[in-house]
């Protein structure tokens, strides 16, 4: 069985460490379009009705174990189920930050992930106190997930510029994704000032997000430094994970509710709602905003405020 050991994967940025290595590249991770098990063809008819053939995107379940303990069934594209299943688990507070994974097994057939740790787990109590959020395609939290969320102080020195940002929205908007080629999908980048490392898509945008969480705990990618970017809109889960993962700066193309400001208020988290292009809304963390792009234009030549 294989043993998980995040100290000894190379490659990748130091979590919660100073120092850290370059060789994330960009896009370390990106979207699949091309991966025929995550699309298919349906035959349907337009606006005028004719005859078309269109990509539709897939979603399977996927059930996860902790130890011998079923915890969730989700549904999901199907890519990357071992990161979705530890980032799951990371974000219901069911592994903490200092276990050892000993093992992690996915059976194809089943569409079974069982993640094995050498600290006995039993949580059949927190499994009852499940409670719905606004996520789509079944997001699910746990009535004490905000049990670590009080205790997270973030990077204070973290910094947004907002020619960066610019740079990097365009480079995840032109990048070859699932929405593009199927759409009813959302997405999630890690990112690094204008530099996008991983890309994850997903038929919820929780589950991205915590593909990415698997990913950087597996691979012991240091969150202090990082920008998190989300399709989806800036709900309280959101803002309760992308805390918990220890990232200081949340944007998204989409709007916010106004608990989700709340709480990334009371963190201390930069949040950044509506951006697109060189445009964009802050309501919190304003702080780690460097005001160094260009907005006397917007991207198509006119003016700012004719943009908006």
């Amino acid at each position: 069985m294989a043993v998980y050991n995040p100290l000894k994967v190379a490659g990748c940025f130091s979590f919660g460490h100073e120092e850290r290595s370059d060789a994330m590249r960009e896009f370390e991770v990106g979207p699949r379009p091309d991966d025929e098990r995550l699309t298919r063809r349906v035959a349907g008819r337009d606006e005028s009705g004719a005859e078309i053939d269109t990509t539709v995107t897939v979603e399977r379940p996927l059930t996860v174990y902790l130890n011998s303990q079923e915890i969730v069934t989700m549904m999901t594209i199907g890519d990357h189920p071992k990161w979705l299943a530890v980032g799951y688990l990371l974000n219901q507070n069911m592994l903490r930050r200092d276990d050892r994974i000993e093992g992690i097994d996915y059976d194809e057939e089943l569409d079974v992930v069982v993640v094995r740790t050498e600290r006995p787990t039993n949580y059949e109590a927190k499994l009852r106190k499940k409670t719905l959020t606004s996520g789509c395609a079944q997001g699910t939290a746990f009535g004490d997930l905000m049990e670590t969320f009080e205790d997270v102080t973030l990077a204070t020195d973290a910094v947004l510029h907002t020619a960066a940002l610019a740079a990097l929205l365009k480079k995840v908007n032109t990048q070859p994704s699932l929405y593009l080629e199927a759409g009813a999908i959302h997405g999630c980048v890690l990112a690094h000032n204008d530099v996008p490392l991983l890309y994850l898509e997903d038929v919820g945008r929780h589950n991205a997000v915590d593909k990415i969480l698997g990913y950087m705990f597996l691979n012991d990618v240091r969150p202090d430094d990082k920008i998190f970017y989300t399709t989806g809109r800036l709900t309280s889960e959101m803002v309760i994970k992308c805390v918990n993962m220890r990232i200081p700066i949340l944007v998204s193309r989409s709007g916010f509710t106004a608990w989700g400001v709340d709480l990334a208020r009371q963190a201390n988290l930069t949040l950044v709602g509506r951006a697109r292009g060189r445009r964009f809304i802050a309501l919190s963390g304003h702080e780690r905003i460097v005001y160094d792009a260009d907005v006397s234009t917007s991207e198509d030549g006119g003016t700012q405020e004719a943009a908006r």
